[in-house]
């Protein structure tokens, strides 16, 4: 039995179809981030889940129980919200009890919860403090603390870091992935960073035009892309794309890159089609069945590694490598099992 289920959800606003037949099921226990860009519901759904927006279509379960009509503070649900959410005139030991003084629970039970909360996520120091006088990674770890006190079936985080710089996005990173081994909980988190989703997720959901492209492991999503949409959007820089058109086809299994014949035995290629490569999967050094003499347009240094620029056949090319370039024109080589090939329709193709 799934510990969260969405059958046919579906969510209009006017005219803009956002939600469109989601179907899914959530194992107990699990890291679920959706993830997707701007505009493909990921939010949506999150607010549906918590009841802060109406369903349209379809039933949303929680350990079986229907939520669909349940009031927010009825669903043993707690979010966590991107702007923290948190009253200034209180001071962090007032904003995390202040959703247990509904519960009718003493006076030192809150005082209790309050401090457990704050010394799993090292805030203890600053319960006396008011918001204006933390950082943005104390405020949200006071966001996540009033969380933690509900003792919530399921936390819901919609897109919690954005507003922090890359540092402390990193070390809120971390304290979020312990956070979940510690309490052992459900959690459905909301984001367009991949970062986040790779590092942080049990399992993605990669979410386009309020349907799933693809539900995975991270590890299953950036090997196995169902198709280009999602292959482009994991991976940072992005997998390069290569449309392969009819005068390039030689044969049912055979067909040319960069003029070189690259022969796929369990293929049958027909129509036009899309072969993609990771900028990491591109060498300079180790040789293989395919390359191509370049002239590099930009390198960005990263510092411990470059992204290379370049064009071939008119055809934008990312190289991410460690190697110190001097020349403006090298050699590249694409090793074959590493090409990812996609139909014309820019689903995966089996090979």
């Amino acid at each position: 039995m799934a510990f969260l289920e969405f059958k046919d959800i579906d969510k209009s606003f006017g005219e803009n179809h956002v939600i469109r037949k989601f179907n899914l099921e959530v194992e107990k226990g699990k890291f679920i981030v959706l993830l997707g860009p701007s505009g493909c519901g990921k939010s949506t759904l999150l607010r549906m889940i918590a009841g802060l927006e109406k369903i349209d279509e379809g039933k949303i379960f929680l350990e079986n129980n229907l939520l669909n009509d349940l009031l927010p503070s009825k669903r043993q649900i707690a979010m966590v919200f991107q702007s923290y959410a948190l009253y200034p005139h209180m001071n962090v030991f007032q904003n995390i009890s202040f959703g247990l003084k509904s519960e009718k629970i003493s006076k030192n039970e809150i005082k209790d919860k309050v401090i457990e909360a704050a010394k799993i996520l090292k805030i203890e120091e600053f319960l006396d403090r008011k918001p204006k006088e933390l950082s943005g990674g104390q405020r949200q770890r006071v966001a996540i603390g009033r969380a933690i006190t509900r003792n919530p079936k399921l936390f819901l985080f919609d897109e919690p870091l954005s507003n922090l710089d890359a540092a402390l996005r990193s070390e809120m990173r971390v304290e979020i992935s312990k956070l979940h081994k510690k309490l052992k909980s459900n959690i459905v988190y909301v984001t367009h960073d991949q970062i986040e989703a790779m590092t942080l997720a049990d399992k993605i959901v990669i979410m386009n035009k309020g349907k799933i492209e693809q539900f995975g492991t991270p590890d299953e999503i950036y090997d196995n892309p169902n198709n280009i949409f999602v292959a482009e959007f994991i991976g940072n820089p992005k997998m390069n794309i290569f449309k392969i058109k009819t005068k390039d086809i030689i044969n049912k299994n055979t067909f040319k890159l960069f003029n070189k014949e690259i022969k796929f035995e369990n293929s049958k290629f027909k129509n036009e089609f899309y072969v993609g490569i990771r900028p990491e999967h591109l060498s300079l050094e180790n040789r293989s069945e395919i390359s191509a003499e370049i002239k590099i347009d930009l390198i960005e240094n990263l510092g411990s590694e470059k992204i290379i620029y370049t064009h071939v056949n008119g055809a934008e090319i990312r190289i991410k490598s460690t190697k110190n370039i001097k020349d403006k024109n090298i050699t590249i080589y694409l090793p074959k099992n590493k090409l990812y090939l996609f139909d014309n329709n820019k689903n995966r193709l089996k090979t």
